[in-house]
């Protein structure tokens, strides 16, 4: 990340340089939301849920190999030597979360294929016969199929988190400053994976169950951030003037609004309602949830690189 250093540090004359632009939230979200739906195809194929026809997990590793390949489309958008993107892959760097998030996102790719092996749809097999007897011999050993729903579950989890640690790992940034982000983006990609999931749902009983889901990771997310500002507003006073924009200033709204209130309470208040059977089941909530996991993204992109150590 290039910067323009100057001994001043008055915002009125200094520039706030701003290096990511709207790719990297779209990536990040994109990414935790392929995260999500990656560890509940898993848990449901963990849980032989893939013998029931109607079943989610069916349609999510497909949807998600479209949903990564957008994600990764954003982030190669971003990048300033786009020919020599081959050059990741000549090496790895253990110390490096760039590193390891380059590797994920390509190991991602056959498990998600695998996956889509389960059970792959009518109009491909038709066009490819062989994918039903992949399909055929893989069904018939379930301990592939436990062991290929862990290694989901656990990618997952490893794409989910990452992301978080991409910006934590920039010390740079106070708002970024906090091993809370890799946690907070698992459970929002976990949220809009859940939410998705339940607003394509075809089984009834399955669509409650991931609305309950959804709802315990929004509690989760909804901790997580309060964990976050606490954290941030108690540590130095460069932190304490980073949380600040959201506490009072220029991302206070886009925070509150977006991503706590319509993105998290709203949400809670609508499926809460929907699961106890006081009212039907409306897509309107899943579509916020997916609304407030972006905007979070896009807040704490933007608002990590207006924050500064030289800028209390």
């Amino acid at each position: 990340m290039t910067e323009i250093l100057s001994t001043r540090a008055n915002h009125l004359v200094d520039p706030i340089v701003h290096v990511w632009g709207w790719e990297i939230p779209v990536y990040l979200f994109l990414g935790g939301w392929v995260a999500g739906v990656m560890i509940l195809a898993g848990f449901f194929l963990w849980h032989g849920r893939h013998t029931r026809r109607t079943c989610t997990c069916f349609v999510l590793p497909l949807i998600a190999i479209v949903v990564l390949s957008l994600g990764m489309g954003a982030l190669f958008l971003d990048l300033e030597h786009k020919l020599y993107t081959w050059r990741l892959y000549l090496t790895f760097m253990p110390w490096s979360p760039m590193s390891w998030g380059a590797w994920i996102l390509i190991f991602v790719y056959p498990v998600l294929a695998a996956m889509s092996l389960v059970r792959p749809p009518a109009l491909l097999a038709a066009f490819f016969p062989v994918l039903d007897e992949w399909s055929e011999a893989l069904n018939r050993r379930p301990r592939v199929l436990k062991v290929l729903a862990a290694i989901s579950m656990a990618s997952g989890v490893a794409l989910g988190i990452y992301t978080g640690v991409l910006l934590s790992a920039l010390g740079a940034r106070p708002f970024w400053n906090s091993a809370l982000l890799g946690p907070l983006f698992l459970a929002s990609g976990l949220s809009a994976g859940a939410a998705f999931a339940h607003m394509v749902a075809r089984d009834p009983e399955e669509g409650i169950a991931l609305a309950r889901a959804d709802n315990a990771f929004l509690m989760v997310e909804l901790l997580l951030i309060g964990l976050l500002l606490i954290g941030l507003g108690t540590t130095s006073e460069a932190h304490a003037a980073a949380v600040g924009l959201v506490l009072g200033g220029p991302f206070t709204a886009v925070f509150w609004v977006l991503v706590v209130g319509l993105g998290i309470l709203v949400p809670l208040l609508i499926q809460g309602l929907a699961v106890t059977h006081r009212i039907t089941h409306t897509p309107i909530a899943p579509m916020l949830v997916m609304l407030g996991s972006l905007a979070l993204r896009f807040v704490v992109v933007y608002a990590g690189q207006y924050s500064h150590w030289a800028r209390v």
